[in-house]
């Protein structure tokens, strides 16, 4: 831009507005390299007018300064040396130069022409007809419009190129379109241009014109405003903006109002035209005037770089009382009195509406341009100043030192600094803030350094318990933005639960949670969210969480531990997985008991059962004809696997359950209860075959510590669990009569799975509670679990015998007692009991805990049931017996019919030797040898027979053995003829013929009839085979005393057994093979 063209004198006006005001450039005078007090040769040797312009950002070329003096064009590099020079005008000069990506396009006048002359280089090629490295000339155009000469006021050029517009000092503005195009196309052609279209006449001469030029495609325009190519025009009294295109309508006027030469300029963003005139500064869009910048004063010119604007003002005379502090800082310096013209120069920030700089130049401005990132100030006399910009860190150390943060945000934003570097100056601003004791405006400030500063700076600072919702706004960003960790989110819930803010809290917890609910992660620490609702007592918050994200102990823990709600705790059991529920009953499962225990009885025998969250029914045992403990289907099958266990016990009858009573819990007033609760919950019987489980249920032996001080429920839990998941339960109570005792058994076999082991562990554990309810003061009570407990241990179930005997003696149910031994063949016991109680009924007792005797039915006769039942696989309770029967003579006087039956018996079966019995009945007294005459005479009587026949038959061997003996001796004398009268073959029974064979035994053969190698005779030969086995094996077994000991022990009669081994030879003599 030149001065020259904006008014030549004018006088300083009144002061304007007051900008804040900074030095952000450095002054120095670029001078000649060869003399430092000289500027540079190139400007010095210059002769006015002189035209300025610089090589556009975009250009091919070095960077590089144009000027034009005379007729010539100089480029200069950034020392000020000349690169290139040509010449451009026929004895004329040039009023315009642009650079455009590589092509010069300057508007001269030449000597001889009228008319102004357009001539576009190319400065990226060279002419090769001429010498001296001129660039290639491609256009030499002149400018008319109308058969009258106008000077080019104003020249303005797109950045591509395209379009190129001409103001001329009689208002009219001429458009060429399609310029690059036309260049390209016809490169040769030095007159060819795309013919000028009039877009603009007035009488007004054309002050400046600047191209609005598309937005880049990731810019956002603003509403209402068209992404189109226009042409802004100003004029002296107007500002106008005309379409381009070819159906583009007359200009639109923005603004009556214009400015002088020089003074507008089109903004670097290429979206705004920028007017300065005496009362301020103005920006234009295409649609209107926009955003106003107030800065009185004369201004003769400006230009844009970046988002400052430099003004120059006209040549004035400064003064001391001056409004503007730069010209009286320059009188003060100076001492300037003497009436010379200064001219100043104000960079001015438009983006942060600041003087940036402001300086006055004592020969005048010529020209104000931006090369090699530095500002140049052309003067007269052919100085040059140059202002270097301050580093961003600078300029911001001087806002810092006058705590102008918000101004510095600007600047560090308008300079490209990253948001780090923005970061810092907000935490400065708040930190000053907080010095002034702001907190409401410090703690905006920290929040716009979240993401860059460590949140413990700030939280330290506002850690106070006045400053708890400054900090509650700070952590509720943090948050926000999901910079939070688990500490944050503690004090955060902290803050909420300290100002008992339960509006905020519940925002919070619920617009955070359902802002993630699309995404696995939480914006926060579910963990701590939960911990810390909880210690302040915002059971409902925590309760929220742990619900909606699947929190079931921590939901649990709050509803049972520390609310109270027992029953939505139970509500919220049933829509848990099996195994959730079962670990949490397992925990909390005690303290519900305490607190609702008929719901958590039903909730247990659900899960227990396998119908949680399903309809129970409770199936008839007897309709399924299968034994007890062995549930068909795919149920049991599932059972099978879970955590099988050894067990010890088990029954293993076949015989099918007894239907479940009426009254099995019906005792007391609660077991009605449960009764009636438990009979709603039943369902359809099923039809022959168990459905599946949906799950395998959890062994209720996890559960049996939680019923402690619960007896009632206990058994109704226990009689459930069997009834629903194995068909299992105490059968009608059956009445003791004699047949009782007939029934005959085998200990249980053990069970190697879990099933038979939780079977076992429910009813040793109902057996165990029945036996302590039968010992209760309530006889309604103790006598329906009286007759539970008898019909239990007189059943198939399975349940520990061994265990089932021990319960029954500490708490003296005998008749159970009797029950068991009978059914683990422990007879010997049922009859000493019966022998105990018989002794005591001789005396006058009675048992206790036993039911009454029916009549006939008393000890004595119970005695000998038993001997007549179980006497036949045990003889020795005979002696056992005959040895209580005469133990007293009360029991003698009571058993003399039974001891004669015992005595048969005895004597029947051989049991007992009469030495024996005699030796029984001596022992104490009481029996008479009166009591056994007859069966004593009877015995020395068969004693006696038995002797004379044992001679008898000792005779006969002593005979038999003597004859054999005579015939040994007379086959073996060799003078003693043997005669042989068999006339048959003993082999093949013909007719004995020549030549025959005779053995010594009588039995001869046809010599055909016998193989060459037969020793002996065929028929005798198998007998003697056999003897020999007999005395080998008699051989081998001589020296096994283990085996003669053991049939010794186990034989009825030992002496026997010894009279025979000496038979066989088996004590000292010698036995051939």
């Amino acid at each position: 831009m030149s001065a020259a063209a904006g008014p030549s004198r004018v006088a300083e006006a009144p002061g304007a507005p007051q900008w804040r005001q900074f030095t952000f450039f450095d002054l120095s005078t670029v001078s000649d390299p060869d003399d430092a007090s000289l500027p540079p040769r190139a400007l010095r040797d210059l002769s006015p007018p002189v035209i300025v312009a610089t090589t556009s950002p975009a250009s091919p070329l070095p960077a590089c300064l144009i000027v034009s003096s005379g007729s010539t064009i100089q480029l200069l590099d950034r020392h000020f040396e000349v690169v290139k020079a040509f010449r451009a005008w026929d004895n004329g000069r040039a009023t315009a130069l642009i650079e455009a990506g590589g092509l010069l396009l300057g508007v001269g006048e030449e000597e001889g022409g009228r008319y102004p002359v357009l001539k576009v280089w190319d400065l990226s090629k060279e002419e090769k007809k001429k010498a001296g490295g001129e660039p290639v000339l491609m256009r030499s155009v002149r400018i008319q419009h109308g058969q009258r000469p106008h000077p080019v006021s104003s020249v303005a050029i797109t950045s591509n190129l395209s379009h190129l517009a001409v103001g001329l000092g009689d208002g009219t503005v001429l458009l060429y379109r399609h310029l690059l195009q036309s260049l390209t196309t016809s490169p040769t052609a030095l007159t060819s241009l795309p013919k000028a279209r009039v877009i603009h006449e007035s009488p007004e001469p054309v002050t400046g014109l600047g191209f609005r030029e598309p937005a880049a495609s990731t810019s956002k325009q603003k509403d209402g405003e068209r992404d189109a190519l226009a042409l802004f025009i100003v004029t002296i009294g107007r500002t106008l903006c005309a379409g381009v295109s070819s159906r583009s309508t007359a200009p639109r006027v923005l603004d009556e109002l214009g400015a002088g030469l020089g003074c507008s300029s089109i903004a670097a963003d290429k979206q705004h035209m920028v007017v300065a005139r005496d009362e301020g500064v103005y920006l234009y869009s295409p649609e209107a005037r926009g955003a106003c910048y107030a800065y009185e004063g004369p201004k003769s010119a400006i230009a844009v770089v970046g988002h400052s604007l430099v003004i120059t003002s006209p040549p004035f005379v400064p003064s001391a009382s001056s409004a503007s502090a730069t010209v009286r800082h320059y009188v003060n310096r100076t001492g300037a009195q003497d009436g010379s013209d200064i001219a100043k120069v104000t960079v001015f920030d438009m983006q942060n509406k600041i003087v940036t700089y402001s300086g006055t130049f004592k020969d005048g401005v010529r020209d104000v341009f931006m090369q090699w990132g530095a500002l140049y100030v052309y003067g007269g006399a052919g100085k040059l100043s140059r202002l270097d910009e301050h580093a961003t860190s600078a300029k911001l150390d001087v806002l810092y030192r006058r705590n102008l943060y918000t101004l510095a945000v600007g600047l560090a934003r308008a300079a490209g600094v990253d948001d780090t570097g923005v970061a810092e100056i907000h935490r400065r601003y708040g930190d000053y803030l907080y010095g002034k004791g702001d907190f409401d405006g410090a703690i905006t400030q920290f929040v716009k350094t979240l993401g860059h500063l460590q949140p413990s700076y700030v939280i330290r600072k506002f850690l106070d318990a006045q400053r708890i919702h400054n900090l509650t706004t700070y952590l509720q960003e943090l948050h926000a933005r999901n910079l939070a960790n688990p500490d944050h989110t503690t004090l955060l819930l902290n803050c909420y639960t300290k100002t008992s803010d339960r509006a905020r809290l519940d925002a919070f917890i619920r617009s955070e949670a359902q802002r993630d609910a699309a995404t696995d992660e939480l914006p926060f620490e579910l963990e701590t969210a939960i911990r810390v609702c909880r210690q302040a007592g915002f059971y409902e918050h925590a309760t929220y969480l742990a619900k909606k994200y699947g929190r079931h102990e921590d939901y649990l823990r709050i509803q049972i531990e520390d609310a109270g709600e027992y029953d939505e705790a139970l509500s919220y059991f049933r829509v848990l997985g099996p195994t959730a529920c079962e670990d949490n009953l397992a925990r909390y499962g005690r303290t519900l008991l305490q607190h609702v225990p008929e719901a958590t009885t039903e909730l247990l025998i659900d899960l227990c059962s396998g119908h949680l969250g399903t309809k129970r029914h409770v199936p008839h045992p007897a309709s399924h004809e299968k034994p007890n403990g062995a549930p068909s289907g795919p149920a049991v099958l599932s059972y099978l696997g879970y955590n099988r266990v050894t067990g010890l016990f088990g029954g293993d009858s076949t015989s099918p359950a007894s239907p479940l009573p009426s009254n099995d819990r019906a005792y007391g007033e609660r077991g009605s209860r449960l009764s009636e609760k438990s009979a709603a919950t039943d369902g359809p019987e099923p039809n022959g075959k168990d459905e599946a489980l949906a799950y395998i249920p959890p062994s209720p032996k996890r559960f049996f510590a939680h019923f402690v001080n619960h007896q009632a429920l206990f058994i109704h839990f226990l009689e459930d669990v069997a009834a629903a998941l194995w068909a299992q339960s105490v059968p009608a109570v059956p009445a003791f009569t004699a047949a009782s005792v007939a029934k005959s058994g085998s200990p249980a076999t053990a069970a190697d799975d879990a099933v038979d082991a939780d079977q076992r562990a429910v009813w040793n554990t109902l057996l165990e509670l029945y036996l302590d309810v039968a010992g209760s003061d309530d006889a309604d009570k103790a006598r329906w679990a009286y007759g539970q407990a008898l019909a239990l241990v007189g059943s198939d179930l399975p349940f520990d015998r061994m265990h089932a005997l021990v319960l029954c003696s500490m708490a003296g149910f005998t008749d159970g007692l009797v029950k068991l031994w009978e059914e683990m063949g422990m007879y010997d016991d049922v009859v000493r009991h019966y022998l105990d109680l018989d002794a005591r009924e001789s005396r006058g007792e009675s048992e206790a805990g036993a039911a009454a005797a029916a009549p006939g039915d008393d000890a004595a006769r119970r005695v000998m049931r038993c001997l007549e039942t179980y006497g036949e696989r045990q003889p020795h309770l005979y002696p056992l017996v005959l040895r209580h029967m005469t133990s007293t003579p009360a029991l003698l006087e009571r058993h003399k019919a039974d001891v004669a039956a015992v005595l048969a018996e005895i004597d029947a079966r051989r049991i007992m030797p009469p030495l024996a019995v005699v030796q029984v009945l001596s022992r104490n007294g009481v029996g008479s040898v009166g009591l056994v005459r007859d069966w004593l005479g009877d015995k020395v009587r068969e004693t006696m027979g038995e002797i004379e026949a044992d001679k008898t038959l000792v005779q006969s061997y002593r005979d038999e053995t003597a004859a054999k003996r005579a015939q040994i001796v007379e086959l073996a004398d060799p003078a003693q003829p043997e005669v042989f009268q068999v006339t048959r073959c003993a082999a093949c029974g013909g007719q004995l013929d020549l030549p025959a064979v005779h053995f010594m035994c009588k039995h001869s053969y046809h010599q055909r009839c016998l193989a060459d190698a037969e020793p002996e005779c065929v028929l005798c030969a198998r007998q003697h085979a056999v003897v020999r086995e007999v005395r080998r094996g008699h051989s081998r077994l001589a020296g096994r005393h283990d085996l003669f000991r053991q049939e010794v022990a186990d034989a009825d009669d030992g002496f026997g057994v010894v009279a025979r081994a000496f038979g066989r030879g088996l004590f000292g003599a010698e036995v051939e093979a």
